[in-house]
């Protein structure tokens, strides 16, 4: 059951940082550049996919392992806590990237910047959510049992 629950994990991480990737990109390119049918730009297109999930996943990795530890560990299937863990991975990413300007170089300090990263990190833990945060703990829903009156409990 630990390989299933593990596999489940690093399947989600994928998603959810393929997902993230793709808000980014969303965020950066324009909607002539995103819907193309040209073999080449599609081509380009997954190549800055893959490179910014990769990018995100390296930041992320260590984040989200313990998300993903404290989720398992304390059966967490609430898509807020997944969200909201997103929404705070995505954060610091934005101000360890601020933290790294030099002065006079150009700022991320802005509100769609913000926006993009803060909704990228949304989307990619609801889709971690959907896909592995939903079954962590791997313990069966409690089952009611039928309510059994004195009368049903006689001995024969």
């Amino acid at each position: 059951m630990i390989v299933v629950s593990l596999f489940r994990v690093v399947l989600g991480f994928v998603l959810a940082c393929v997902v993230a990737a793709v808000v980014q990109i969303g965020f950066a390119l324009t909607p002539a550049a995103l819907f193309t049918d040209r073999a080449d730009e599609l081509a380009a297109l997954a190549i800055l996919l893959l490179r910014t999930a990769t990018q995100l996943a390296r930041f992320a990795l260590s984040f989200a392992l313990v998300v993903a530890i404290v989720g398992e560990w304390q059966s967490l299937r609430s898509s807020k806590f997944y969200g909201l863990s997103g929404v705070a991975i995505s954060a610091a990413g934005f101000f360890a990237q601020s933290a790294n300007e030099g002065p006079g170089q150009p700022t991320i300090l802005n509100t769609y910047a913000l926006t993009a990263y803060l909704s990228s990190g949304l989307a990619g833990g609801i889709a971690y959510w959907m896909l592995a945060g939903r079954f962590a703990g791997n313990r069966p829903a409690s089952r009611q049992l039928p309510n059994r009156s004195v009368a049903d409990q006689s001995t024969p």
